[in-house]
């Protein structure tokens, strides 16, 4: 008999929790668009539905109107964001998880002490980054024992690493200073959670950690569970649960991040009961069922011998406690027949179950309700053939919903209802189905359905077709569906490829935001495919000439273009004309007075207008001259006059 354990702690922490509970509260109650500074937790997944929900995930204040709101994510961010959202008259709505808010309030003030502060943690954390934002970006951030030296620090760790790393961290600094004090700020929920999770592994054979690859204290589970048991997977996606290797073990243990949402469990949970005892569970399901029952049931087709027949209704005996009663209306009679004439004592009759209690202690049956057989055979043929019927979902009861099939009850079971999760059947109940049959036994008036197999093939059916009629190299037209740090996911008609952040621009991206929106439609161009694994690699950048190519048609020598100031060099800054393709501005081609400082004359973001001095397409270097656009002032003049009359007296 296999089990499946569940860690202790696993799932969503307090401070998450209490984050989305704000998230929705705010995107409910207003009309506006809510905005999240960063993911408001590690999670695509939930992400995704607070975005269906309102809450937008931005990553800069840059063109956010006065009045708006945006939420500070769990991590928390830095005293900047705070002084940033008040000078452009934006309303903060704090969820930083109160833990976190602890380590920023002892970090300021040890910083204002004057004191090193140091961070035991991930540098690229958006916690980390968020707590060194409050002594100004000034902290040594530690991942491993180091040698420092200092003469008054301040240790403090990210809430998710581990206890080990952090002790070892803190070692390595006190052999070589005297004046060091220790705030363990690690979340008290993160080390149960991690010792549930070792505990766990110890004493099952697989063992399975649930969360986002992105969630660092979910690889930290991972991490752990390895450790303590070989046969360790991550799932990050119920697509990748692998069932044929689980199947294998009789212990299964699962444990879940601090970011990963209770139905997310519940849904992995549920695939491996499904899928792993699926056959034993319905059979013992359908025992169980069997043996609870002395009367036979509402809708069953039962076969018994006429005991008595009056001009009124047949009495039937069926074997049970009560007897059966046709009454005449129920029987299907022509002209002036009578019951007397079509039915004698001893024959055997087989008729439907209308009720199993009349009100006088008898089995109400219906002869006329017997059409209903064909609809058996339908179902039977259905299931033969594998075929779809539709069906309509009629009543909740326990494990599931009955759905009829014209005069036919079945039972969709809840892990059979739909291919996510589903937390409450009632909301089936009045609807049409299109099913798959996937047991039936007319005889004794069982069938089950399932709508998940048929969401399932026809989600599958799509996902071929379009595998089917594309090709490397082609150009498709995709949606952008979702960010992340490294790229963009794109609909392209059923699959999503990944638009890698070097893919979307000939020039550099800092993130994809800067040159995409959500819901935006775009052409990209199909750089490689694998079927195996479902994955799609996509370019933007392809679908339009790399500069340098065409650079004779829109680039002349002695033309004069507009750009903007990307970057600034002591020697001269580099303006970018278009994606992809800057031109030097050497310091003497800055202004016609002399420039010591370039940093007086220009800024980063500028827009200016420079002259082409020269175009190297071998090397790809472009001159350009800001002077050669401006007229020589005339005072500059005059000094030029003076200092060659010096010249030529000397």
């Amino acid at each position: 008999m296999r089990e499946i354990i569940r860690a202790p702690h696993s799932g969503f922490c307090f401070g998450v929790k209490q984050a989305i509970e704000k998230a929705e509260r705010e995107a409910e109650a207003s009309e506006n668009i809510i905005y999240s500074f960063g993911p408001l937790i590690h999670n695509s997944g939930v992400t995704d539905e607070l975005e269906k929900k309102g809450v937008h995930i931005i990553e800069s204040l840059d063109g956010i109107t006065p009045g708006s709101k945006v939420i500070v994510r769990s991590h928390g961010i830095g005293k900047w964001f705070y002084d940033e959202a008040d000078e452009k008259g934006i309303t903060v709505i704090d969820a930083t998880c109160p833990y976190v808010k602890r380590i920023h309030n002892l970090v300021a003030e040890a910083y204002k002490k004057g004191k090193t502060v140091v961070i035991v943690g991930d540098e690229n954390h958006p916690e980390v980054k968020g707590i060194n934002g409050w002594c100004e970006d000034s902290a040594i951030i530690l991942s491993e024992p180091a040698e420092i030296k200092a003469d008054d620090i301040f240790i403090v760790a990210q809430t998710t690493i581990r206890k080990d790393m952090f002790d070892s961290v803190v070692e390595s600094i006190r052999k070589n200073n005297e004046n060091v004090s220790v705030e363990n700020t690690i979340c008290s929920a993160t080390s149960k959670r991690q010792e549930g999770c070792k505990q766990t592994a110890e004493n099952v054979d697989v063992m399975l950690v649930i969360g986002d690859k992105k969630s660092s204290n979910t690889k930290k589970l991972y991490e752990i569970a390895s450790k303590y048991c070989n046969n360790t997977f991550f799932v990050d996606d119920i697509g990748n649960l692998p069932l044929k290797e689980v199947e294998k073990y009789n212990r299964i243990g699962l444990a879940a991040g601090a970011s990963t949402p209770e139905n997310a469990i519940k849904e992995v949970t549920a695939n491996m009961s499904e899928n792993i005892t699926r056959e034993e569970s319905m059979l013992d399901y359908m025992e169980e069922i069997e043996k609870s029952l002395r009367l036979p049931r509402s809708g069953e087709l039962v076969t018994g011998k006429i005991h008595q027949v009056t001009d009124k209704e047949i009495i039937v005996n069926l074997g049970c406690k009560k007897d059966g009663v046709i009454p005449f209306n129920e029987i299907t009679i022509e002209g002036d027949q009578k019951l007397t004439d079509l039915f004698k004592e001893g024959d055997e009759i087989t008729a439907k179950v209308l009720k199993t209690d009349d009100g006088d202690g008898t089995i109400l049956l219906s002869k006329k309700k017997l059409e209903a057989s064909e609809h058996w055979e339908e179902i039977n043929k259905a299931f033969e053939d594998k075929s779809l019927i539709d069906v309509n979902v009629v009543r909740q009861v326990n494990g599931g919903v009955i759905a009829t099939y014209k005069e036919v009850q079945g039972f969709i079971p809840l892990s059979q209802l739909s291919d996510r999760f589903v937390e409450n059947p009632a909301e089936f109940v009045g609807q049409t189905l299109t099913v798959k049959v996937s047991r039936v036994d007319p005889r004794r008036g069982k069938a089950v359905f399932s709508h998940k197999a048929r969401l399932l093939e026809e989600k599958q059916k799509a996902l071929e077709e379009v595998w089917n009629s594309i090709n490397v190299g082609d150009i498709v037209e995709g949606k952008v569906m979702r960010f992340t740090d490294y790229g963009a996911f794109v609909d392209i008609g059923g699959v999503d490829g990944l638009l890698h952040i070097s893919e979307i621009s000939w020039g550099k991206l800092k993130h994809p935001q800067e040159a995409l929106e959500i819901g935006q439609t775009i052409n990209v161009k199909i750089l490689s495919m694998n079927t195996e694994k479902g994955k799609v690699s996509l370019g933007l950048k392809q679908t339009i000439p790399e500069p340098w190519t065409v650079i004779d048609e829109n680039y002349q020598v002695g033309q004069v273009v507009k750009g903007k100031v990307v970057q600034i060099k002591e020697y001269g800054c580099f303006v970018e004309l278009e994606p992809g393709l800057d031109g030097l501005v050497h310091i003497s081609e800055v202004s016609h007075k002399r420039v010591t400082n370039i940093n007086d004359e220009l800024s980063v973001g500028d827009i200016v207008e420079a002259k082409i001095l020269d175009i190297d397409k071998e090397r790809k270097r472009i001159s350009l001259s800001i002077k050669e656009t401006l007229d020589e002032a005339p005072e500059d003049a005059q000094t030029e006059a003076t200092e060659a009359e010096e010249a030529t007296e000397e």
